[in-house]
């Protein structure tokens, strides 16, 4: 996939006349993959293009908010590049495109920039300064541009609950992983680099891979079945494992971190980029009295874990 960083004095070897989804895409959900789809029925011999914004305009505007983001962008980049996009323009939101009027984004952005064919949007698009353009008004700019602009209404499941970025955060947030899974295609998936941490873990017999969240949403805290995907190094593969996810209050700890127990592995992974998807929640995050307590509990966490991931305990969605 052509990974384009902004929209202005682009290579030449870009495809021309591309169809475009346009939109934040975070998580690059159900919701958004039908986005996604319908641009590729808009021009069906058209390259395939999205144009997404980075920054989150959410955290342009209120940059000191606590971090809400599913996916970072190495993530949201996989996933357009499974549903087969070819390019991606990854759009600067800083204070120059938020203060654009609709009709100067659409000619800046969208004609003079990117050379669009066609543009499909979700029904609830907003645009411009102070978002006052709307998908109506994307069409009457498009019309008048030269490029025809499909808003897709909102994409719901079969019990009409409507695939969105914040229900999968309300999922996470909750605790239930198999719910936000259910939105988002795939379970939810957090990537990192390896860092060193204290090695308790070591001394215990249940070493971990620790990974930092910072800048993404923080799923609730507690214990998670989990799959672990180291993307590098000698060890590239899919571990199974169990995980903390949360402040580890026996230590009392201040920075919430990912600790990741992977069954039947041995090797070094510090350094390397890893990505861990929840599968399912298993307790909350507790303090423990002593050390004989916690590994006696971080024992029956990996045996329920093993089980699940095993298949012989199947995940209840509450």
């Amino acid at each position: 996939m052509n990974i384009v960083h902004g929209y202005t004095g682009l290579p030449a070897t870009l495809p021309t006349a591309p169809t475009l989804a346009l939109g934040n895409f975070d998580g690059v959900h159900l919701g958004h993959q039908a986005v996604i789809a319908a641009a590729r029925e808009a021009l069906p011999d058209a390259p395939l293009a999205v144009a997404t914004f980075d920054p989150h305009p959410r955290a342009f505007f209120s940059p000191n908010a606590p971090a809400f983001l599913l996916t970072t962008l190495p993530e949201k980049l996989r996933k357009l590049t499974a549903l087969g996009v070819e390019t991606c323009y990854i759009l600067p939101f800083d204070a120059a495109l938020s203060q654009m009027s609709p009709d100067d984004f659409v000619r800046k952005v969208l004609v003079e920039g990117l050379g669009v064919g066609a543009v499909t949007v979700g029904g609830d698009f907003r645009f411009g300064a102070k978002r006052v353009g709307d998908t109506a008004t994307l069409e009457k700019l498009g019309a008048a541009s030269g490029f025809g602009v499909t808003a897709l209404d909102t994409v719901a499941d079969e019990e009409g609950a409507l695939y969105s970025s914040s229900s999968a955060r309300a999922a996470l947030r909750d605790g239930k992983p198999q719910d936000a899974a259910a939105i988002l295609g795939e379970p939810h998936r957090i990537r990192g680099i390896v860092e060193q941490g204290d090695q308790r873990g070591r001394t215990l017999s249940f070493p971990t891979a620790n990974l930092a969240l910072s800048g993404i949403l923080a799923p609730k805290f507690g214990v998670y079945a989990v799959e672990a995907e180291i993307l590098d190094g000698p060890h590239k593969g899919r571990v199974a494992g169990v995980a903390n996810l949360g402040m580890r209050p026996t230590f009392e700890k201040t920075v919430p971190i990912l600790e990741a127990h992977l069954f039947d592995f041995a090797g070094d992974l510090y350094g390397a980029e890893i990505a861990v998807s929840l599968v399912d929640y298993i307790r909350e995050e507790r303090k423990f009295d002593g050390l004989d307590a916690l590994k006696a509990q971080i024992t029956a966490d990996s045996d329920r874990a093993r089980a699940t991931m095993l298949g012989t305990i199947t995940p209840e969605r509450p």
